[in-house]
């Protein structure tokens, strides 16, 4: 009952939203369905008698699917003439995973029983699954890039849950005779189209309803800590990032981080910028446009937390910036917080964050729980 209780006040709303004709000028998403899906753009849900067909779109060529496939309960009887794609009898019971983010989404919804092997388990931090990998009940599959077969086989999965990086996709694992789940959540550009992966995840586990209370009271709370920012009345400049090798990687203006940025009530150096994904720029081209910038956001990772003495020891010419000169850097150390875990199920979170850096009037007496100032 709570479940279809946060449903329907978040589909109200997003009702009102609609109403107000901001922030996001959703119009289906004032009538809330099962089959709708109201921001993800990497996959489709149809509701069919016995089955349900989930489409999961190609992020590198728009024109073509990626794969189909079929969720047929368990308890039900397999329906004639069902359409091609792979078939998943849910609730899944024993998969493999190759993502931190997918292990945090089963964290969420109380599914983690279901996993038996991980992938990079020293990126899986979350304590009921290091738990569980120390006691040898979740099986350490090595890397994602090159798992081990035979351990892959042992943990006898009935799907494995991948993020392929390309078209190829998953490779040998084509050839093992169980279902791969292609997982595309992170190449969604809006950052409540990744939280909404978690409804296709919760239907393969039997939580739908917990799945799309989770996602709507996410939305609910993004939308409505985005309305605090509508009319500040400045904006401060902002960029991202560190320089790598040669080049500055930085979320082009359209992309997820710079919808957060927005969201926030900065003003992103790239936001006019049409690249949803991540551009390269020389260090001179970043000067130029980011040296006057009044706050500096990056995250990083080490054991110890950075300091402004070893950010100009490692490069001098980060010094040149008045984000530096002013000590208005702010960083978050993902080797002590989860936070490319936690992003794409609670952006919402991030955004807080974010508000109280650049708008701490806003929310008066909140504590940062992902970044911090520099030492």
């Amino acid at each position: 009952m709570k479940y279809t209780f946060y449903i329907a006040l978040a589909a109200f709303s997003l009702l009102l939203v609609s109403c107000k004709g901001k922030p996001e000028q959703r119009p289906e998403a004032a009538v809330l369905a099962a089959d709708s899906i109201y921001y993800a753009g990497g996959f489709t849900l149809e509701t069919h008698p016995g089955y349900e067909l989930v489409t999961v779109k190609n992020p590198w060529d728009k024109s073509k699917v990626l794969h189909r496939y079929l969720l047929v309960p368990k308890s039900g009887t397999l329906p004639e003439n069902l359409p091609a794609g792979t078939l998943l009898r849910t609730p899944l019971e024993r998969i493999v995973v190759f993502s931190s983010v997918l292990c945090g989404m089963l964290d969420e919804l109380g599914a983690l029983s279901s996993l038996a092997g991980v992938t990079d388990p020293q990126y899986m931090d979350i304590p009921a699954v290091q738990a569980q990998l120390s006691l040898g009940k979740i099986l350490d599959l090595g890397q994602e890039m090159n798992p081990d077969i035979e351990k892959l086989m042992l943990a006898e999965p009935e799907a494995i849950f991948t993020n392929p990086v390309n078209e190829a996709g998953t490779g040998s694992l084509n050839k093992l005779n169980v279902p791969v789940v292609h997982c595309v959540e992170y190449m969604e550009t809006h950052p409540l189209g990744q939280t909404e992966w978690i409804r296709l995840i919760g239907r393969l586990f039997d939580k739908k309803e917990h799945a799309d209370a989770l996602f709507f009271e996410t939305v609910r709370s993004y939308n409505e800590l985005k309305a605090l920012t509508a009319t500040v009345s400045h904006r401060p400049t902002v960029f991202t990032e560190l320089k790598s090798g040669d080049f500055w990687y930085m979320p082009g203006g359209k992309s997820y981080m710079a919808q957060l940025l927005a969201a926030a009530g900065a003003d992103y150096i790239l936001k006019d910028d049409p690249s949803a994904g991540s551009i390269s720029l020389p260090f001179e081209q970043v000067l130029d446009k980011a040296e006057n910038a009044c706050f500096w956001l990056f995250k990083y990772y080490q054991p110890q937390d950075m300091t402004y003495a070893q950010l100009a020891e490692g490069y001098n010419n980060y010094t040149l910036f008045d984000a530096f000169k002013k000590r208005n850097i702010y960083v978050c150390n993902t080797a002590k917080i989860p936070y490319y875990r936690e992003l794409p199920l609670h952006p919402d979170r991030i955004l807080m964050d974010m508000i109280h850096l650049f708008h701490p009037e806003l929310l008066p007496g909140y504590r940062p729980r992902y970044f911090s100032g520099l030492k």
